[in-house]
């Protein structure tokens, strides 16, 4: 009995460590995932002016929202991500597998800033939700929505 299980054992510890290499020996490392221009979007206040404009990636369907920006190391300061969704409702972000401190900016169905959550700390899987439903969700880098001077009101337009 205790032959087997030793036997079972070392067979599990020899799969688990072998099971990050390829065929070949080498060590399987993930790939640098490069940013995806998308659209332009502007940040407009509520008397029309530009704040900002800045190039996106949408995240449109199922697979983008999932993962989002997880994964990246970096991203410039003119980038972020919109997440797309086919209505308003409350939605919950979190921060798994994401390396880069963000802001995570709420607009409503008609492109209107509802709500914040800012300086989203990386790898942290506490649950960042909308205050109001959304439709909307820009992600940047943390502390731009405050150097911006980006407040509830303000509004978004897209061109692609």
């Amino acid at each position: 009995m205790i032959k087997r299980f030793l036997y079972f054992g070392l067979t599990g510890i020899v799969l688990l460590c072998s099971s990050c290499k390829n065929d070949d020996g080498k060590e399987i490392k993930p790939q640098n995932i490069e940013f995806r221009d998308d659209a332009d979007l502007y940040l407009m206040n509520t008397e029309g002016d530009t704040i900002k404009s800045m190039d996106i990636e949408i995240a449109d369907d199922d697979y983008s929202r999932q993962t989002g920006l997880m994964y990246r190391e970096s991203m410039e300061e003119k980038q972020g991500m919109l997440f797309v969704y086919q209505r308003e409702s409350m939605h919950n972000f979190y921060m798994k597998n994401t390396y880069i401190p963000l802001d995570l900016i709420f607009f409503d169905g008609d492109s209107t800033i509802v709500s914040f959550q800012k300086d989203a700390k990386p790898l942290d899987e506490t649950n960042l939700p909308s205050q109001v439903p959304a439709q909307f969700i820009l992600e940047i880098n943390a502390g731009l929505s405050e150097r911006w001077g980006l407040k509830t009101g303000d509004r978004f337009s897209v061109q692609q």
